[in-house]
């Protein structure tokens, strides 16, 4: 089914952007837009899980670099892959001190878990298991893939609907421009492509991976407190995060952007600290 949807949200969200050169540059710009899709799709299902990570200079932890993070967190991670059946995947570091995590990939085996530095500051071993066993629950699921393609193709729609806002406009008979209403058009660029996030990433995968959290921690007690003290921290030390990547996160980014609300795929906190409670 994450196949399924990917698909289609690559096709749709190769729809607006053939849209989207239309209402800016008229026939040309559909010829221009038609190739940014292709090369969007290609890029977005090869290469997405570098560009997340690059978007927040991710470092990769390795003995040699982090070697204080590494002897921490290493032993946790294949410990929990050892018990869910999962390859290892490649570790990183975000440097912030906003406390959060999101894991990015292809599939499991080629899959990253990348940490905050203040989620690493912020949370004892036992809550840190549960953040880590949520993520790779996600990738035990397989929600991965569509979770980094629809950031990848989003913040493409995103970027193009503020190009519209600036360059948008006016009509030019020899380049064939899309007319004075193209830069309007594509100011709502943005809200169709986080509805089209929202269709393809359904909140129960947060659901899903909590109690897989559960599960393979064998006690959803980590989490729960991870969970609060995550919401806290967030709010405390917001992330500079783009609304388009705010779906991969454990707990969604606070930001001042209105458009972090847009494109917010998370359950309430305090919803997904009762479906816990439940399990015990």
């Amino acid at each position: 089914m994450n196949g399924v949807k990917t698909a289609l949200l690559l096709g749709l969200l190769s729809g607006i952007l053939l849209l989207g050169g239309q209402a800016l540059a008229g026939r040309r710009g559909v010829e221009i837009a038609l190739f940014i899709a292709i090369a969007m799709n290609f890029i977005s299902y090869f290469f997405s899980e570098k560009i997340a990570l690059s978007m927040y200079s991710a470092q990769p932890v390795t003995p040699q670099e982090n070697s204080d993070v590494y002897a921490r967190v290493y032993p946790i991670v294949a410990g929990l892959c050892q018990n869910m059946g999962l390859p290892m995947p490649r570790l990183w570091i975000i440097p912030d001190m906003s406390p959060n995590a999101f894991a990015t990939g292809r599939n499991p085996s080629h899959s990253s878990v990348a940490f905050t530095e203040g989620i690493l500051q912020l949370m004892n071993d036992r809550e840190l298991a549960g953040v880590i066993a949520h993520e790779l629950g996600h990738v035990l699921h397989r929600d991965i893939l569509i979770s980094s393609v629809a950031a990848t193709l989003a913040a493409a729609i995103t970027r193009l609907a503020w190009m519209g806002m600036f360059f948008g406009g006016g009509r030019d008979r020899d380049d064939e421009r899309g007319g004075e209403f193209g830069g309007i058009f594509m100011l709502i660029l943005a809200p169709i492509a986080s509805m089209l996030i929202q269709m393809a990433i359904s909140r129960s995968r947060e659901y899903s991976a909590d109690a897989a959290s559960a599960k393979y921690t064998g006690n959803p007690d980590g989490l729960i407190n991870a969970l609060r003290k995550l919401e806290t921290g967030s709010r405390r030390f917001p992330m500079d995060a783009d609304p388009a990547t705010a779906h991969m996160f454990i707990i969604k980014p606070f930001t001042g952007s209105s458009l972090m609300n847009l494109f917010s795929t998370h359950p309430s906190t305090e919803q997904r600290i009762a479906r816990l409670e439940a399990l015990r």
